[in-house]
């Protein structure tokens, strides 16, 4: 069993607000917004820091994403990772990981990705969800996973 990511007294949050975005927790809720967002935008995504090896994204049916979107609402109530999705009203623009990082060192490896239609807003979100780590996630030294 994987340990939980954040100490039991940490008061996990529950979204975050910033310039034309916001987080929530993902879950099923979030199925065919997150599924068409993702898919519409594999090849960007794969080129944003985090997702060199061209593995992920792949497609995949509706039915696996909402599998997925399920292990991800579990993991954030078990404490073991954190998926938010990037909302722009109700539109999915994006997602943010924090799980256990695989690197030496690290307390926590951090991804995100927007949608190749906001690609403009990558840097923006990206700046918002690290100072949002610094100032309010207890982490020492999360891996921003070459950003």
């Amino acid at each position: 069993m994987t340990e939980p990511l954040v100490p039991a007294e940490f008061a996990v949050p529950t979204g975050l607000t910033g310039a034309g975005f916001r987080l929530e927790p993902l879950g099923p809720q979030h199925n065919e917004r997150d599924h068409q967002a993702w898919m519409s935008s594999i090849d960007h995504i794969r080129t944003t820091p985090g997702f060199p090896d061209g593995n992920w994204p792949s497609p995949m049916s509706l039915e696996r994403n909402l599998e997925d979107l399920e292990r991800h609402a579990n993991d954030f109530a078990a404490r073991k990772g954190f998926t938010y999705s990037v909302l722009d009203g109700d539109d999915v623009i994006g997602c943010l990981y924090i799980y256990p990082s695989d690197e030496p060192g690290h307390d926590a490896g951090v991804l995100a990705w927007v949608t190749a239609q906001r690609a403009h807003m990558d840097a923006a979100v990206w700046h918002t969800i690290s100072q949002w780590l610094v100032n309010d996630w207890p982490f020492e030294n999360p891996d921003h996973n070459g950003r």
